[in-house]
């Protein structure tokens, strides 16, 4: 579930209350120092970070929320800022912006990024001297551009984009001939070759068959190296992306690199001779988290530290022989160095390190930015270094956070009914007393190939730290299926679905209720897509487990699911494993939608009225046979405009007060009947 949206206010302190003031909104109080939904909504977040050639200076996209019934609704504003070594920190694009894919030019002089502004009816490609003045516009593309390289020489460039939609075909769209044919009529992107400046000589697109999606120079400028995938549909991109090196002058194909499944980052080593990238061990694996190098001569390839079970999601070369990599180990963050045949290598568990979202080294390879999370922060900027060898921040996007009391967080470790290990972060509630049982919030993080860190773990749909202030714990298990554990753990839910993943949740309730924490009849499950799955299977199979659920884009019958989403195929080769015709009787009963007459547990539904990954029917079908019965209570809200997961200001804070509303409604208040279906914002306009 991908960025934040929040918004702005300002704090004004009060005994021991204060008051949050939204310019051109009615005032709301709330307890001076505890963190609240209000809170979440205007949190700022480093999403990307760009350190200089010579290491002094770091670009970074900083995500913006707007603001709630004063700024017009949407997601959250992406600006350019830049913040030298030692911490002072400089605005250069922001506002109603929304800046992408920045980079700096080979010279280190400028800064490039993507953005539409101004009159652009596209996003083209700005660039911006790193010592201020404004932005100036060097490529405008008939359509936009959605991701670029700069060629070693600083003189030409490849980017991304469509070609542009045929002019009868739009006119004929403007007298209403607007019939849709499903997954047909793609447009794919292409590849563009743009020698600087452009003149008459317009980009042409390289003849390649695919839609690209990754593309890189080699060292010295002679090759590209691009990720082709049969069709720009989203089951392609996860499962069928491969390498393709390629002449940039007329597109030919040199060498194909089947890489064997889902495809991470690449990286071209320094002499032009291998390459490094991350993937799936295989077809079936779910994350591209497996280190390979391949020659760029002959297009063999081979994992080197297929024992290694921390999922790799960031590389970079130190040298032509050596890989610097970062990824999750567990609840943690992993880096290390390997050569490129596998040997020397140097890896480590770094407790002390954030949780790394984005990493960007200098030209000495010492020298690097991190973007990346703690438990008391979001995402921020780190340098780290020869003279920083631990990680030295340079960002405060969000200093109010110093006046919050934050509960404990920690890692904690409980064993499966079948002896299994299972990992989660627990974050206790805050003023918790060692003689008291609290009410648990459950977050099932979605995937399952994903994994919840001990970093910062609040935002719209976490309930995190503003439930913990209200008096609950919160717990996120890494069950079966998560990542940073290694391959055979990430495959170990497969062809089982709610099986002893599920069971794991459940696992890690008894061992909260075991230590004295948690009050076995006060439980809640949330979650988002397979999170929201299992919110309704622990709704549904395991109700008597549960007294409340909230589910949000979530499934509830496996077998039109398999039917209704944008992703059947790898549902099918990294989850099922097997097609509904090969075993309907496995797809119906693991589904929430089968148990639907045993439900007892009163269940929240949320869903975006566009998904195409979880099909908005899979609420409906939920919602509609619990209706039916009548037997527990149960809501279905809808957001107009949002897919899978909200994105706009509005949806997200509204998304938050109802999961918390309906977790304290049925876990600390008085139960029966769901409460009032309006939301009090506490927004009001003047």
């Amino acid at each position: 579930m991908t960025p934040q949206s929040q918004f702005c206010s300002l704090a004004l302190g009060l005994s021991l209350l204060h008051i949050f003031i939204f310019p051109g909104l009615s005032a709301v109080p709330t307890e001076a120092d505890r963190i609240t939904v209000y809170d979440v909504a205007r949190i700022r977040l480093v999403t990307s970070v760009k350190i200089s050639p010579n290491g002094r200076l770091i670009a970074y996209t900083l995500s913006v929320p707007r603001r709630p019934a004063k700024d017009a609704d949407g997601p959250a504003w992406s600006e350019l800022h830049v913040v030298d070594t030692e911490g002072s920190s400089r605005p250069f694009v922001t506002g109603e912006v929304n800046v992408a894919k920045i980079n700096w030019l080979p010279d280190g002089k400028s800064i490039s990024f993507l953005a539409k502004r101004h009159q652009d009816k596209n996003r083209a490609l700005y660039v911006i001297r790193a010592d201020g003045g404004e932005a100036r516009r060097l490529i405008e593309h008939p359509t936009s551009i959605s991701s670029y390289d700069w060629h070693p020489d600083g003189k030409q460039l490849a980017f991304l984009a469509t070609e542009p939609e045929e002019e009868k075909l739009k006119k004929l769209e403007e007298k209403g001939f607007k019939a849709e044919i499903y997954e047909e009529n793609l447009r794919n992107l292409k590849v563009w070759v743009a020698a600087l400046p452009i003149g008459d000589d317009k980009p042409e697109a390289l003849p390649l068959k695919g839609s690209a999606s990754e593309l890189h120079w080699a060292p010295k400028g002679e090759r590209l190296v691009v990720a082709l995938a049969p069709t720009p549909l989203i089951d392609d991109n996860f499962m069928n992306r491969r390498l393709h090196i390629v002449d940039p002058q007329g597109g030919k194909v040199l060498l194909k690199i089947n890489n064997p499944g889902k495809l991470g980052p690449v990286r071209w080593s320094p002499d032009g001779g291998k390459l490094a990238f991350c993937s799936g061990e295989d077809i079936h694996d779910p994350s591209p988290g497996r280190l390979m190098v391949a020659s760029t001569t002959t297009g063999d390839f081979r994992a080197i530290m297929s024992d290694y079970l921390p999922d790799i999601s960031n590389i970079s070369w130190r040298d032509a022989e050596t890989i610097l990599f970062w990824g999750g180990e567990g609840c943690y963050t992993a880096q290390g160095s390997v050569s490129s045949t596998g040997s020397n290598r140097d890896a480590s568990t770094r407790v002390e390190l954030p949780i790394i979202t984005s990493v960007s080294l200098a030209s000495d390879a010492e020298t690097f930015a991190i973007a990346g999370s703690t438990p008391q922060h979001p995402s921020e900027v780190f340098l780290l270094g020869p003279d920083n060898p631990m990680p030295r921040r340079l960002t405060n996007s969000n200093p109010w956070l110093e006046n919050r009391r934050l509960a404990k967080q920690q890692v904690i470790r409980y064993p499966a009914r079948d002896g299994e290990s299972i990992e989660g972060v627990l974050i206790h509630p805050l003023d918790a007393k060692p003689d008291h049982r609290y009410p648990l919030i459950l977050m099932v993080h979605g995937g399952p190939e994903s994994h919840v860190s001990n970093s910062w773990n609040t935002r719209y749909v976490y309930p995190g730290q503003v439930a913990a202030a209200r008096g609950f714990a919160v717990v996120f298990p890494n069950y079966r299926g998560s990542t940073g554990r290694g391959v055979p753990f990430a495959k170990a839910h497969q062809a089982d679905y709610a099986g002893k993943e599920f069971n794991d949740l459940v696992d890690g309730v008894d061992y909260l209720i075991e230590i004295g924490l948690v009050d076995k009849d006060k439980v809640g499950v949330t979650g988002g897509s397979y999170g929201g799955f299992a919110s309704a299977w622990c709704a549904t199979y395991h109700t008597e487990r549960f007294a409340a659920s909230v589910m949000f884009v979530g499934i509830s019958d496996q077998i039109s699911k398999s039917g209704t989403t944008d992703i059947a195929n790898e549902l099918f080769l990294v989850h099922a494993r097997k097609r509904p015709w090969d075993d309907w009787k496995f797809f119906l009963k693991r589904s929430p939608i089968y148990y639907v007459e045993q439900a007892r547990t009163p269940i929240l539904i949320l869903h975006g009225k566009e998904d195409p990954r979880v099909h908005p029917s899979q609420s409906m079908e939920l919602y509609r046979n619990l209706k039916i019965l009548g037997k527990t209570p149960v809501r279905l809200v809808f957001y107009p405009g949002e897919g899978h997961g909200n994105r706009k200001a509005a949806a997200r804070l509204d998304y938050n007060m109802r999961m918390l509303r309906w977790m304290e409604h049925y876990l600390k208040g008085p139960g029966g009947d769901p409460p009032p279906n309006r939301i009090d914002y506490g927004l009001e306009e003047e």
